[in-house]
């Protein structure tokens, strides 16, 4: 048993409470909710995952029902996550597994970190279109034509080396979005956001601030 799978079934069983998981076979795993339908779900290692590594687990795994990225670091390719959307198949974290195994919703879960922020880009009036290219990062077109990619944040006080690390993994951003509720970046993370010509703005900044681009 990998260690993946080793720790989620820990974890589940440790904090569920209505909810059960078993070891089934390789990286798979079923869990078991009280008047929920039973979910099975593939624990994966990996560091990222690309449309084709989904592929490849779907294929191999014809009847899951969600894949689980289980590092705290994992991070999800916009086609992986449209193809798996298209297959009726979950696709998050650890946390967004266990909620959406007791919600009965694991087909259609996504990441529950960045899910807030990805309903909300679709549904400003000045935004055309919002093409999901990581599951933080999203290139968006607005009405009147302009083009920007928007990264996210979710960190309660982002700080420089936030703003520095999103810029650095994913590429040169037009804004980094802090939309955690509750945070508030760092000085030095809107100095370094300057520095590198990319606005660093909050939840309720970004709408005003797209209609000024």
């Amino acid at each position: 048993m990998k260690w993946q799978v080793k720790y989620a079934l820990q974890n589940f069983n440790d904090t569920s409470g209505r909810s059960q998981a078993e070891y089934v076979e390789k990286d798979l795993i079923k869990i078991e909710t009280e008047q929920q339908p039973d979910v099975l779900a593939l624990i994966s290692d990996a560091y990222s995952i690309s449309k084709a590594v989904a592929e490849k687990y779907v294929k191999d795994n014809p009847d899951i029902d969600f894949i689980c990225g289980y590092r705290k670091d994992c991070i999800w390719e916009g086609d992986a996550i449209y193809f798996l959307e298209g297959e009726n198949i979950g696709w998050g974290n650890f946390g967004t597994l266990h909620s959406a195994a007791r919600e009965g919703n694991a087909n259609f879960a996504e990441h529950k970190v960045f899910a807030f922020a990805a309903r909300l880009i679709h549904q400003y009036g000045i935004v055309k279109q919002a093409v999901r290219e990581f599951d933080r990062v999203f290139r968006v077109e607005l009405k009147n034509g302009r083009k920007i990619k928007v990264g996210l944040i979710p960190d309660y006080e982002p700080t420089a080396d936030n703003v520095r690390n999103l810029w650095d993994k994913f590429g040169p951003l037009d804004i980094a979005w802090n939309f955690n509720p509750n945070g508030e970046p760092t000085s030095a993370a809107k100095a370094v956001g300057d520095e590198l010509g990319c606005k660093v703005v909050k939840t309720e900044g970004i709408k005003k601030y797209l209609t000024t681009l």
